[in-house]
């Protein structure tokens, strides 16, 4: 009896100890994916992984042309999911983010379009150029994970995570994220720009892009990766 409970005991133990273990081989296995496209930014991809995982979301500070928009393109053919970009401008309108009802005179009714945050990974590229109106319809988003229009709630996929970008160049004609609005966000990446070593590297993968496919359990390597 007692052996038969040390036994139990013991499996106990070793189960979470696998878990972890498999855990964390996933989650270099995505690391070293992302790492074939954007070289040189080993901790920022482990960051952006942890807020993934974390079901956070980030903004990424920069000045253009880092990598910002590679990173999160990588990130979403690693793990095998939906990736939409939203280029935030002075006229964009909250329903260009969330979605709108638009009348569908065949059925005589109104019918839901989904707007371009209906992806697991979402980038909002310049985030401070929109207006504060259109900021807050990313609210909900991040942090219930849906989206309510007109009096109806649409739930998001999974995984969900929400990338901003800001332009630390040009601040004419920006809004300021308010502290609020900023709390909804889990951590701040800065990305610079690549070592001299690495920038080489970079611009071939870079180049071979649109030919990086990957799969959930087996990645397939960059066809430049040598």
């Amino acid at each position: 009896m007692v052996r038969r409970r040390s036994a139990e005991v013991q499996l106990e133990a070793r189960e979470p100890t696998l878990d972890w273990q498999r855990f964390a081989e996933g989650f270099r296995a995505i690391e070293q994916n992302v790492e074939k496209v954007v070289q040189g930014k080993q901790p920022e991809i482990r960051l952006a992984l942890v807020a993934l995982h974390g079901r956070g979301a980030h903004p990424d500070r920069g000045r253009p042309g880092v990598g910002k928009t590679m990173l999160a393109k990588a990130i979403a053919r690693s793990i095998d999911c939906s990736f939409r970009r939203i280029q935030f401008t002075p006229d964009l309108l909250p329903t260009d983010v969330t979605g709108v009802n638009v009348f569908n005179q065949e059925r005589g009714d109104f019918e839901f379009k989904p707007g371009a945050i209906f992806a697991n990974i979402v980038l909002g590229d310049e985030i401070n150029r929109a207006s504060p109106k259109t900021q807050s319809a990313l609210l909900e988003c991040m942090e219930e994970r849906q989206v309510t229009v007109d009096t109806e709630t649409y739930q998001l996929g999974t995984p969900f995570m929400v990338i901003a970008t800001q332009n630390p160049i040009e601040h004419e004609g920006t809004y300021p994220l308010p502290e609020a609005q900023l709390d909804r966000f889990m951590m701040r990446i800065g990305i610079g720009y690549p070592r001299a070593r690495s920038r080489p590297r970079s611009s071939r993968r870079t180049a071979c892009v649109r030919r990086f496919r990957t799969s959930d359990r087996s990645p397939t390597p960059c066809p430049c990766a040598r």
